[in-house]
């Protein structure tokens, strides 16, 4: 829609209405003015999390109940299209139901490592993969009428210090890697609203970053909708205005309209941007006003249905020896793991879904079969010989045992980061354990990001099925007992070890500023571009039929266009579908490239026996690398090999083509760039990035208006008193106790106490003014005695 065609139409606002309208009015809506509604946000990018009136403000402890579908690194699993943009619709007809205007989601982060805690909220390692569900599952919501706001917008790539965090990385990681998909999604989903990130980008915070927001988004992608901020991320209103954001969430209770007013006044910010923003809010708030909320008794029944089916795509079967799997329905099974009765379905922080039901393991094999049950485990990591004992005797009288294990709840979680790859020490033990019935074994793993599986030839089969929401338990059973097929494929790269991980070294190490020396490499580029063995490699998943490749053909549509055809045969004797990769590999000889890259898929249905041609379409962009020289696309002449693979390390099918292009040019870079391997130095990146001023630790002496109560605590008596009193008002609000190995306590501590002082201020209601904030500043900088006098004299904030 263009905002223009709204403007004749629109009602005159005085400059107080207007820049009312740029913040939001409670934690959850915007304001209204004449002509424009307020609106409701919140999140669900895996199910609606609306707290109504139910809970706290974050609605993290309490909020109303929506399905819970798998998470979107789950549900990325599945490799459908058509599937996400289904449970994409299913959130938005929940948002009609519940009264919510804007969905906060998709995220399309790159998983730059696999210990970021919010992994399990963002679908691939691969940008393409990610652009093209986030566009799908935007399209879902958007049939609905409902909004949706795609985030994080940009580089937020850890949890760690995310509120403050400087990122600096090469320009052309920037535009082949971490932005793509956001591109794909806005051009290809056209949502309504782009969330900002928290972070900075080369020293600017995001939500008052031009170039980002301004030059990349708006002029360059054409993105026309409102640009809002993440809660809290705010940093200067007028210089946010000047780059493109519109919208400040959760606003400020007032306290940023008063520099907005006076910049006007002065002339330094033109009224014709406010102007624009308020039309960008009117048409939003027309886009989403024409819904319909009807009454459906049976919507979150065939919801719950629609969860079983998208966890039942996404299952990943990595293991399956001597054909184990299936099994047969009325097989008596041992059933052993804490986590098949206290199932971990879903990740922890904004995205949490209370569930209209919930299918656990257990519930769900019992569906098929007799099963007895042991424990094995606490969910605390904590040791329990007499549960490993009776799992251990129960397993040594079954003649099939499945074992649940995986990532428990406090291990990943939005607000901090993991500090390794392994699962629970105490699960391990029950493995190591159980090592001597491997050939009796079934592994059901849950977990929302890469983890070491050292322990995997202690069992037969393995299947893996992330945080599949509500109906998890059900899909793993219907899985395990073959009444569906597994079909899912990895969207990481399953390391052996975190070391092999390209910026294990450094990954969440830098409290002030993340160096992305890596630039493109991560996940699988890196990995093949290294050769560098993997467990389990991106694209990876098995099933319980074979599907075999042949007819690889060819067909050229203009200079830079090309369909490639494939036949996929279902060799096997049950239908099953089979997710099709294009890969290209470079052989200009130019500028240093990933050794392949994703650049085409498909996933195809086949009945056992039944062949079917997959088509599968290359572009422009498809051969292109961004040139920081002229600050665009461009293409090379030479040679690209095309690979139809089944995953990125099992390639069926090659060709080669030859494309026309600029001459090849080897840009003067280390030739860790060229060729990867090990870690990458500073020396090594000040080769792809201008020189930057390095930023230090904060510390007594240097701490400022952006440092956060976390940085400042230990030094300052009167930032511990207050570090005490955030520990105390996030527990009474939440109901929870002051317990760190309380996941929603630590997550909602983290988010709170690593706050900006400044953000804490402002989203205090007047609890804590601009003078109080630099008063803690002072105090922690060793000026007490002078952030005092300050504060009772009135001196300037």
């Amino acid at each position: 829609m263009d905002v223009r065609d709204e403007t004749a139409h629109a009602p005159a606002l005085t400059l107080d209405e207007k820049i009312a309208l740029g913040a939001g009015a409670t934690f959850w809506t915007t304001h209204a003015a004449p002509g424009i509604r307020a609106l409701t946000l919140t999140d669900g990018p895996s199910g609606l999390r609306d707290p109504g009136e139910l809970g706290d403000h974050l609605g993290i402890a309490r909020s109303r109940p929506a399905t819970c579908f798998p998470a979107a690194g789950t549900l990325a699993a599945s490799w459908d299209v058509d599937l996400v943009a289904e449970v994409g619709a299913a959130i938005g007809t929940e948002a009609i139901d519940q009264n919510v205007d804007v969905v906060l989601g998709p995220g399309v982060n790159m998983k730059r490592n696999p210990l970021c805690g919010r992994n399990f909220e963002y679908y691939s390692e691969d940008p393409l993969l990610s652009g093209k569900l986030a566009a799908a599952w935007i399209r879902g919501v958007q049939s609905t009428g409902t909004g949706t706001s795609l985030k994080h917008f940009a580089l937020n790539n850890q949890e760690t210090k995310r509120m403050t965090i400087d990122v600096r990385v090469d320009d052309r990681a920037l535009h082949e890697y971490y932005l793509p998909a956001f591109e794909i999604a806005v051009r290809e989903g056209d949502p309504t609203t782009v969330m900002t990130a928290y972070n900075r980008v080369e020293g600017v915070y995001c939500s008052e970053n031009r170039r980002l927001v301004a030059e990349i988004l708006r002029d360059r992608w054409g993105f026309e909708g409102v640009v809002v901020t993440d809660w809290g991320a705010m940093n200067d209103r007028v210089a946010a205005y000047a780059a493109g954001v519109d919208l400040e969430m959760p606003g400020s209770g007032g306290a940023s309209d008063a520099p907005v007013r006076a910049a006007v006044a002065a002339g330094r910010l033109p009224e014709s941007i406010l102007d624009a923003s308020v039309e960008r809010l009117r048409v939003l708030a027309t886009r989403t006003a024409d819904r319909v909320r009807r009454p459906n008794p049976d919507l979150y029944d065939r919801h719950h249905a629609l969860a079983h089916r998208a966890a039942t795509e996404s299952g990943v079967l990595l293991k399956n020896d001597d054909a184990l799997l299936p099994l047969r329905p009325g097989t008596p099974v041992a059933l052993i793991g804490a986590l098949a009765e206290q199932p971990r379905y879903q990740g922890t922080g904004s995205s949490h879904v209370q569930p209209t039901r919930l299918v656990g393991l257990r519930a769900g094999v019992a569906d098929y079969t007799e099963v007895t049950y042991a424990a094995g485990y606490r969910i605390a990591d904590e040791p329990d010989n007499g549960l490993l004992a009776e799992a251990v005797a129960l397993a040594e009288t079954a003649p099939t045992v499945i074992v649940c294990v995986g990532l428990t709840e406090i291990y990943e979680s939005e607000g901090f980061d993991r500090e390794h790859m392994r699962i629970p020490t105490n699960q391990i033990a029950l493995l190591e354990a159980l090592a001597h019935l491997a050939d009796r074994i079934v592994l059901v793993v849950a977990g929302g990001s890469a983890m070491e599986m050292p322990w995997e030839s202690s069992a037969s089969a393995i299947l893996h099925m992330q945080l599949a929401g509500q109906a998890g338990g059900s899909a793993a059973a219907a899985l395990l007992f073959g009444a569906a097929n597994p079909s899912g494929k990895l969207t990481e790269s399953y390391p052996f070890h975190y070391r092999d991980v390209v910026n294990s070294g450094t990954f969440g190490t830098d409290p002030a500023q993340a160096v992305y020396l890596e630039s493109m490499y991560c996940g699988y580029r890196y990995f093949d571009s290294a050769e560098h063995p993997v467990r389990y490699p991106f694209g990876f998943g098995l099933s319980y039929t074979s599907f075999d490749y042949s007819d690889l053909r060819v067909t050229a549509h203009g200079e830079h266009t090309f369909d490639v055809r494939v036949t996929v045969t279902n060799t096997g004797d049950r239908d099953g579908a089979e997710v099709v990769q294009l890969y290209l590999a470079p052989r200009t000889g130019g500028v240093h490239r990933p050794a392949q890259e994703l650049r085409a898929f498909t996933k195809i249905r086949l009945a056992a026996g039944e062949s079917q041609e997959a088509t599968l379409r290359l572009d422009q962009r498809s051969f292109a690398h961004f040139d920081p020289a002229v600050q665009d696309w461009v293409v090379e002449a030479g040679t690209y090999e095309v690979r139809v693979a089944a995953s990125s390390r099992d390639v069926r099918l090659t060709t080669r083509l030859d494309v026309t292009g600029a001459e090849p040019r080897r840009v003067p870079v280390s030739d860790w760039y060229h060729r990867p391997s090990g870690a990458p130095t500073p020396a090594d990146f000040a080769t792809v990035h201008a020189p930057f001023p390095r930023l230090l630790a904060p510390r007594r002496g240097t701490f400022d208006l952006d440092s956060t109560i976390l940085d400042m605590k230990d030094s300052s008596l009167a930032c511990r008193i207050l570090y005490r009193f955030v520990e105390r008002a996030v527990a009474q609000r939440a109901g929870l106790p002051i317990d760190y190995g309380n996941v929603r306590f630590k997550m909602l501590i983290y988010s709170s106490a690593d706050l900006p002082i400044r953000t804490m201020a402002r989203m205090s209601a007047g609890m804590m003014s601009p003078r109080l904030a630099r008063f803690f500043v002072d105090s922690a900088n060793g000026r007490t005695v002078r952030g005092l006098w300050s504060l009772l004299r009135g001196g300037p904030a």
